[in-house]
This record gives structure tokens, sequence and C-alpha cells, in this order.
């Protein structure tokens, strides 16, 4: 058991950007490993909602200063 298992069962599941998984800010990595779901699939309804409105890009930029981002350094592929 690591470090981040030993952490997350103390502290709880939280939310990070992520390092490894990013395109722009790794909001949509975070969330995607967060949920325990495919990180294309928040890529595609992030997509969506900013096709429905432009107030997606004001959430996304909101979530990418205030989420921490992931301790650690990248992780290897």
């Amino acid at each position: 058991m690591g470090r981040a298992d030993v952490e997350e069962r103390v502290m709880g599941k939280r939310l990070y950007r992520s390092r490894s998984d990013r395109m722009i800010f790794g909001i949509c990595g975070g969330l995607g490993k967060y949920f325990d779901v495919d990180s294309t699939l928040v890529r595609v309804i992030a997509a969506l909602s900013l096709l429905l409105g432009l107030s997606g890009v004001l959430v996304y930029l909101i979530l990418a200063v205030v989420i921490p981002l992931e301790p650690g350094d990248v992780a290897a592929p």
C-alpha cells in the first residue's frame, strides 16, 4: 500500500487537477479520476457544455483556480 493509498483512506477522497492526464489545466483528467470514469467522457461533456453556452469557459477557469494540482511528480507512462 503506497503513501497515496494511506492518505486517501485517512483523509478521504480528494479532487485534484491531474498532472499526467491533462490537455490544458488537468481539470477533466482530475474529474475523471475522482469519479472513476474515462477522462475522454468528461472532456466530451465539457466540450458539449462549451457549445451550449460560454458559461462553460467561466466554470472551467474557476475550477482551474480553485482545484489544487495533484501532489507529487508527473507519473511515468
